[in-house]
């Protein structure tokens, strides 16, 4: 019996993890991918002996990983290693505050008690909030499909529909955390993980507090070959898999049949179509609709909401090591609600940016020449609407070099020996992501989660969504789930 063909449009992280679940399923399985490599925003640079990871540099729940390889009877420490963080994160403040968020949780809460106005108990009360959140949404929100029906016959389901209440979603992130911590440094070092999705903490609601449990809860990780190697070890197992990978191969079109209800033929590449059972789409929802599915009325209400917010980063190559720097560190804004105001209100960037700077050399050794440190410096910045990139990019460069070297005591641009920038023309052209927006649309609203695109599309079967601007939204963990909850909705091949 011949195998049902399913084909995966994008190799991004969700699409990669796409083709294996379906693989596992029993499908035969190309991926068309339009670079000339796999990871979409999970890449990689070198330039001058430096290696950078282009995209995302946290990595938590790692489980969603190492899931794929025992979905596939796999061991994954055969594929892929990872070290659980001690230091977490440093922190730079204007007034000469520094703090290290460490894995211990007591030493965190005694330090922000030494150093700060707030207290440990202020921590630990606020953390527990943090898990309640989770609780509450993980397996509603995060695992399931809330476009389904059968998502809330479980019982599971209906007791967190029961706790909505705890979920906090009618106050603003930063509203929330003020009245969880005296000491306004501590709110910002909380309302910070709004970034995270690429929203702003004074708009977005406080269910958003669920992120920080993911970080001191389950723990932040570093992958032993950098954050590419998580594409790098899926690539691997795909390819055993015998799922195919055609690069520089862009989809032009999804077909499906003209019938009363449309269903999935296949795809066309280069004048070229390729039947299929199943596709999908890992491409940016808002692409996928204008440009892939000719004839179907698009979501226009969804397409037209508020985008996440973009970046600005800087690849570095530095010449010399900073000791008093770890592997993720945060310089914040003196006026957070001015620098997020400019983001969101103004669509430009603050004079005064919190910046994060992000060297994996301080664990990775090979990743920067000797005596040398490779930094992927980073701002929050509006997605593209029109905006003079080259004049901002450029007044942007030398406010963070001169914060940098003031809050180091040190002329970081002398050490500077290669760049490379990415900013939200490059991040559109590269990754696909309309407007250069990190997380599809922004979680600025209070029901945000449930606005988000399903999963599947209600106008043509057999066609699903997967990635960070569908459900349930972006980053590593959230885009893996979403290939998982395609998964779940896609019953086995039966021989």
């Amino acid at each position: 019996m011949t195998k049902p063909k399913a084909i995966v449009i994008g190799a991004g992280i969700a699409g990669i993890a796409s083709a294996i679940r379906l693989s596992i399923k029993g499908y035969d399985v190309d991926v068309f991918e339009a670079g000339s490599k796999a990871g979409g925003k999970l890449g990689e640079i070198k330039m001058n002996g430096f290696r950078f990871d282009a995209g995302p540099s946290l990595f938590t729940m790692p489980q969603y990983v190492d899931e794929l390889f025992k979905l596939a009877g796999k061991n994954p420490e055969d594929y892929f290693k990872y070290t659980k963080l001690k230091e977490i994160c440093r922190y730079f403040y204007e007034d000469g505050l520094r703090l290290n968020t460490t894995s211990d949780l007591d030493q965190f809460a005694k330090e922000i008690e030494e150093k700060t106005h707030s207290t440990a108990a202020e921590v630990y009360r606020y953390l527990k909030k943090s898990k309640t959140i989770y609780e509450v949404t993980h397996h509603v929100f995060l695992e399931r499909s809330l476009h389904k029906l059968r998502s809330y016959l479980h019982w599971d389901t209906l007791k967190s529909i029961f706790r909505f209440g705890q979920i906090d979603a009618f106050r603003t992130q930063a509203s929330a955390n003020q009245s969880f911590f005296k000491d306004r440094r501590i709110t910002q070092l909380f309302n910070r993980y709004a970034t995270y999705n690429g929203s702003d903490p004074y708009q977005a609601p406080a269910t958003l507090n669920v992120i920080p449990h993911f970080e001191y809860h389950f723990g932040a990780f570093i992958p032993k070959n950098g954050m590419y190697g998580i594409v790098e070890a899926l690539l691997k197992l795909a390819e055993e898999l015998g799922i195919r990978f055609n690069y520089n191969q862009k989809v032009e079109e999804i077909l499906y049949n003209n019938e009363s209800k449309p269903k999935i033929n296949g795809v066309k590449v280069n004048n070229r179509s390729y039947k299929a059972d199943v596709v999908v789409s890992n491409l940016d929802i808002w692409f996928t609709y204008k440009n892939l599915l000719t004839g179907i009325a698009e979501p226009k209400k969804l397409l037209t909401q508020e985008r996440s917010s973009s970046a600005l980063i800087f690849y570095w190559g530095m010449d010399g090591s900073y000791s008093n720097l770890g592997l993720h560190n945060i310089f914040f804004a003196e006026d957070y609600e001015k620098e997020f105001n400019a983001i969101w209100k103004d669509k430009t960037i603050s004079s005064d940016p919190t910046i994060y700077i992000n060297i994996t050399s301080k664990h990775l050794r090979n990743d920067a020449p000797a005596d040398s440190e490779n930094w992927f410096v980073m701002i929050n910045v509006p997605a593209n609407s029109g905006q003079n990139w080259d004049q901002l990019i450029k007044e942007a460069r030398a406010n963070m070099i001169k914060k940098i070297s003031r809050m180091l005591n040190r002329n970081i641009e002398k050490d500077i020996i290669c760049e490379q920038v990415l900013d939200p023309r490059s991040i559109e052209s590269k990754t696909g992501s309309y407007q250069g927006s990190l997380y599809g649309n922004s979680s600025n609203s209070q029901f945000s989660a449930f606005l988000r695109h399903a999963n599947f599309s209600s106008k043509v079967k057999n066609l699903y969504f997967c990635g960070g601007s569908v459900h349930p939204g972006g980053g590593i963990p959230l885009a893996l789930l979403s290939a998982k909850i395609i998964d779940d909705d896609i019953s086995p091949v039966v021989y």
